[in-house]
């Protein structure tokens, strides 16, 4: 199968491509980078309709080249990736953080915490809404976590990820909020004793489920 990967940070390919590697080594991969996206919404401060339009241009281009799932990886733009799933639908169209949200629910239950960690701080005011009513989310940044990985030193991406997740230990269950972090979940782990979630891994389940099981993935 044929799926297709929209990125908005040029550090999420990576991890995605991993997750696939390790749990769905047989999908065929296509990338698709914008990350202009993510550098207008810091600059901009908020989601547009030409932001939208941006998003459907790419997923529009993704189902011409064959794709037959998409899966978007900047947890910032839930509102864009929204309007793709409405205009596609029934093409699986997965939201980078929705699969690890449903994960989340699981590991904490309905009235557990849930602390969500990011490095880039537009995902703290976006993503936050996903989650269920009930729900005690125990919102980090990552502060330099982000300009550190674009300098090129992960390993103090990973370092600055593991300091700031030490303010959630007292959480059920920590959700790494974007691709880009999903590398420091090793240190993260660590440095709070508790169980880490990444976007990578879950999404690529779900997205596995739905296009192996079409008539059923709704009911998983």
């Amino acid at each position: 199968m044929r799926i297709a990967l929209i990125h908005a940070l040029r550090h999420s390919p990576p991890p995605v491509e991993a997750a696939f590697a390790r749990l769905w080594p047989e999908a065929r991969l296509m990338n698709l980078l914008d990350d202009s996206l993510s550098a207008d919404l810091a600059r901009q401060g908020r989601l547009t309709e030409a932001m939208t339009g941006r998003f459907l241009s790419l997923a529009r281009y993704a189902v011409e080249t064959g794709a037959q799932g998409i899966l978007f990886t900047c947890s910032a733009f839930g509102p864009c990736i929204e309007a793709v799933q409405r205009e596609l639908a029934p093409l699986p169209v997965l939201k980078p953080n929705e699969a690890m949200i449903e994960e989340a629910l699981a590991a904490a239950g309905p009235s557990g915490r849930v602390g969500l960690l990011a490095s880039f701080a537009p995902t703290l005011a976006s993503m936050p809404p996903e989650f269920p009513a009930g729900l005690r989310l125990v919102p980090k940044l990552a502060e330099g976590a982000l300009a550190a990985l674009d300098a090129g030193d992960a390993a103090g991406h990973d370092r600055l990820a593991a300091r700031a997740a030490r303010d959630l230990a007292g959480c059920d269950v920590i959700a790494l909020a974007q691709f880009s972090l999903a590398s420091a979940a090793p240190g993260v782990a660590a440095a709070t004793g508790r169980p880490v979630l990444t976007t990578p891994d879950s999404a690529v389940r779900k997205l596995r489920r739905m296009l192996q099981a079409p008539d059923t993935w709704k009911a998983v």
